[in-house]
């Protein structure tokens, strides 16, 4: 069969007492070592295993940290995601390129035929990991940043489980900083939470860059990535401005779809999404009419089917032939081809319902 180029062709080896111990140890965050061959070169890596829910599935997503060379495309880990419940293995893709698109920063993602000790596992997302070098290659300065690792990151001071937090950074790790920067994570989450509304539209603005957060609303809530208001995102604070960004992350229950691969209608999450730091942004008039005027601008150029569709069609045609070769998806390569029609409903039916929603931030 003769495969399109553009699909790199990743192999990783990995000896089998260490592949033993990396199925043994399935959550441990602790790499095995292995190597890496692309691009007509070879690394010293270390695999483990990523994600919460994905570790439980048959195919597993992985992450690499480079060992030597020290860096491998630029990078010294990546992350690849199975996208296994994902039908058509492109919504986290599309999702980065559309955030891209607006103006947002996102993770670069490129899919990759993996194989593991001479066997094909699989088609993969590649993803960069947002880290020092994310920032240096985009030019930004050096700043700190912290992932959300868990649903607690809802910029509440209480938990999804309505229980009061241990502790204001609950839900972040540290990804870039030192232990002691976490006292901007506790400054940021305090002052939401605690801030006059007569002064909130100063203090905030202090602390976060409004209009890239704006930015990022309107991205979540066209794609409707429901977990993505209180984790799967990474802020990261500018050392020169001292203003936070939002970054997403962990994208494939998007377009239509949850975690679970299951339909999510179009109308699920509102025009305004959720979580108490938006809550706070939206009761600013000035910064509520900000996001319906991005919103507006957004929905007639960018969030519309017939720009999309190029993208998407072109996503599927050069990742086909690859999916044939996945030992998960191959023998369901008609869900996989049906399913961007899917998503091209699901994109105008969104569309629809946020413009008729307009008047809501009105």
């Amino acid at each position: 069969m003769d495969l399109p180029k553009e699909v790199p062709i990743y192999q990783i080896f990995i000896k089998k007492n260490e592949y033993k111990t990396l199925r043994d140890h399935m959550w441990s965050e602790d790499p095995v070592p292995a190597k890496l061959k692309a691009s007509q070169k070879q690394y010293d890596i270390g695999v483990a295993y990523r994600g919460y829910h994905i570790r439980k599935l048959k195919k597993k997503s992985l992450r690499l940290t480079i060992h030597s060379p020290k860096l491998f495309l630029g990078a010294r880990e990546y992350h690849l995601n199975a996208e296994y419940l994902d039908p058509s293995m492109i919504r986290s893709k599309l999702s980065f390129d559309f955030f891209k698109d607006i103006g947002n920063l996102a993770p670069a993602a490129e899919h990759i035929l993996l194989k593991l000790n001479g066997s094909t596992i699989g088609v993969y997302l590649q993803l960069e990991s947002v880290d020092d070098l994310f920032l240096k290659k985009r030019g930004l300065q050096p700043g700190q940043i912290f992932y959300a690792s868990n649903d607690d990151a809802n910029f509440s001071l209480i938990t999804p489980e309505n229980k009061i937090k241990h502790s204001l950074e609950a839900g972040y790790s540290l990804k870039v900083g030192l232990k002691e920067d976490f006292r901007y994570i506790r400054e940021l989450i305090y002052k939401i939470n605690t801030v006059p509304q007569s002064e909130f539209k100063n203090e905030i603005s202090n602390l976060i860059d409004v209009n890239k957060f704006l930015l990022w609303l309107v991205g979540i809530v066209c794609t409707q990535n429901y977990d993505g208001f209180i984790q799967n995102y990474a802020l990261y604070r500018s050392g020169e401005s001292g203003l936070f960004e939002i970054i997403p992350w962990d994208y494939d229950a998007t377009w239509g779809r949850d975690i679970h691969g299951k339909v999510m209608e179009y109308d699920y999450v509102p025009i305004q999404g959720y979580n108490t730091l938006i809550s706070r942004l939206i009761d600013v008039p000035e910064f509520r009419q900000k996001y319906k005027s991005l919103l507006e601008n957004i929905l007639e150029t960018k969030f519309n089917a017939s720009y999309l569709e190029p993208h998407i069609f072109s996503l599927q045609s050069m990742i086909r032939p690859y999916i044939l070769l996945d030992p998960f998806k191959s023998k369901d390569i008609s869900s996989f081809d049906m399913e961007t029609e899917y998503i091209i409903r699901f994109i105008n039916n969104r569309r629809a319902y946020l413009k008729n929603h307009l008047v809501d931030l009105s």
